[in-house]
């Protein structure tokens, strides 16, 4: 007679989870630099990047709205949510996630097309692993402390190194230095983002609700303020009709629901670095094959270079350091 083996217990290969979610992070990095060509492109086309940021990221609200009503564990975690809103245990300000999604968006659709996927890329970096760091150290939103050790400080001073070799050559040329603060400030709401979609994934116990709950924000955010920016400027040019232009939200769902189930296992700073090497490694394929905006260069090359140092750095734990901490 022979009898079934018993499931090994997924916590038994810590060192596995943790690598399967820093590929799937670069992955999500992958698209989000298709979404920034994406965008870009539609926003150049429509003539109006506030338009063209409603429209990706209503079309992800529909896909992942759908997923969630469908899954039993989507409609659980929505109703999870609900209630935990009406008893206080869940703070309102933990669903504001979306907003930091929504500005990285608009940033696409208004100066994407204009800096490039590369240079707009590297510019969100530095907000990212800054505020990956912080939020990390301190534990935000109840999340578990992650010491500020040595590896982690140096990959993310190889990051911002690497905005500065991609950056420099053509700031205030080609690029100018305004358009630089809307990938910048993304970046930070990026960060944000990141930590308060793990949050919320984990008090109602779905991604599905979680990425739901994001796009609900990010879309009604978009929605008031295209409103006002179209009574004031007017409607945009006719829709295109090539449908590659409408992936960016397709694309953002996927990503977002990424970033949700893998924050918790490694941290907003490493999830933060990821994207980022994901992003680079994208937008230099992007830039080299179907450029838009301001071309690659020996820059970027090198830039991407250094942000995976910084990952692969960012990743190692200190000498000393110890467990995570939670408050």
């Amino acid at each position: 007679m022979t009898t079934d083996r018993p499931a090994e217990h997924p916590h038994r290969h810590p060192h596995l989870l943790t690598a399967g979610a820093v590929v799937a992070a670069i992955v999500a990095g992958l698209g989000v630099a298709s979404q920034h060509r994406v965008n870009g492109e539609l926003g150049q086309v429509l003539g109006d990047g506030f338009t063209a940021a409603l429209l990706s990221f209503s079309i992800g609200l529909v896909i992942v709205l759908v997923t969630a009503l469908a899954l039993p564990s989507g409609r659980a975690g929505l109703r999870r949510a609900r209630r935990q809103l009406g008893t206080g245990e869940l703070p309102w300000w933990m669903l504001l996630g979306g907003l930091g999604g929504a500005f990285l968006v608009l940033g696409q659709g208004l100066v994407a097309g204009i800096l490039g996927v590369a240079v707009y890329t590297v510019a969100t970096v530095t907000g990212q692993t800054i505020m990956g760091l912080v939020l990390d150290a301190i534990g935000f939103a109840g999340a578990a402390r992650k010491p500020v050790t040595a590896p982690r400080v140096i990959g993310a001073a190889l990051t911002v190194v690497a905005v500065v070799v991609a950056v420099a050559p053509e700031l205030g040329a080609s690029i100018p230095v305004l358009a630089l603060l809307l990938p910048l400030i993304a970046g930070l709401g990026i960060g944000t983002q990141q930590a308060l979609n793990g949050r919320v994934r984990a008090a109602t116990g779905s991604a599905a609700a979680a990425t739901t709950i994001n796009f609900v924000v990010g879309t009604s955010a978009l929605a008031v303020a295209t409103g006002i920016h179209l009574l004031i400027v007017g409607l945009p040019d006719p829709l295109p009709t090539n449908p590659a232009l409408y992936l960016g939200g397709v694309l953002g769902a996927i990503f977002i629901a990424i970033q949700v189930v893998t924050v918790a296992r490694i941290g907003v700073l490493l999830l933060g670095l990821c994207l980022v090497a994901g992003q680079l490694l994208g937008a230099l394929v992007f830039d080299a094959v179907i450029p838009i905006g301001v071309p690659t260069s020996s820059y970027t090359a090198v830039a991407v270079a250094l942000t995976l140092l910084g990952v692969v750095i960012a990743s190692q734990r200190g000498r000393g350091s110890r467990p995570s901490i939670r408050p």
